[in-house]
């Protein structure tokens, strides 16, 4: 709102499109980063989830996304520095955070995190495929969240005792937290790809190396 407003006032337009002035542009800008959560304003998120059950966090992960990430790639031309450093910070903050945890939906919120950070990384240069990777991510998290709710589970030892209860699910959930994590051949590892080939022909050849770096924590 304070966005908005502002741009009103500097520019005389209150239309998305119109966004010349740089404060508004980087003011809405961060005001979106902090309603995904993407880092270093992250701090609201892992908590929150860690504090919802799996079907409420399952909406904040996903649908909840949806209209910010609608406003961010319509503001256009964005501060491109501020985008690259939001997504490099993200995709290193949620490969650390998800490091130490045990709760699932911790791991979860960090792992969002991360992949917002890829999203943003390279929205500027090619929003199609931000799109494919916000979809594919939505498809991966909406898959692994069911799977917890059928298995009840929101710690790792809870899955580690699952087995027993339902083998056929058990044996999916590695298999989609491994495309989660972006590993080839799965289908999580095909917007990784594509982005850090789109950051190399922009040579933007270190940040891919540490964007790649940062998903194999």
């Amino acid at each position: 709102l304070f966005a908005s407003i502002s741009n009103a006032w500097l520019s005389g337009q209150w239309d998305i499109h119109q966004m010349s002035h740089p404060l508004p542009t980087t003011l809405i800008t961060l005001a979106l980063a902090l309603k995904i959560g993407l880092a270093p304003l992250h701090t609201w998120m892992p908590e929150v989830l860690q504090g919802l059950d799996l079907t409420t966090g399952l909406i904040l992960s996903t649908w909840q996304k949806l209209a910010p990430f609608c406003l961010l790639l319509q503001v256009q031309p964005a501060n491109a520095t501020l985008l690259l450093v939001l997504g490099t910070t993200s995709t290193l903050v949620g490969g650390w955070g998800g490091l130490n945890q045990t709760q699932l939906r911790k791991i979860l919120a960090y792992s969002s995190i991360a992949h917002l950070g890829w999203m943003i990384l390279v929205l500027q240069f090619s929003p199609s495929l931000t799109f494919l990777t916000l979809l594919v991510y939505f498809i991966m998290t909406f898959s692994l969240f069911i799977s917890f709710k059928i298995s009840n589970a929101t710690n790792i030892n809870t899955l580690a005792t699952s087995w027993a209860k339902a083998p056929a699910l058990t044996s999916i959930i590695p298999l989609i937290l491994l495309s989660l994590g972006g590993l080839p051949p799965l289908t999580g590892f095909l917007p990784k790809w594509l982005i850090l080939q789109e950051l190399t022909k922009q040579d933007l050849a270190p940040l891919a190396t540490v964007a790649a770096l940062s998903a194999l924590l």
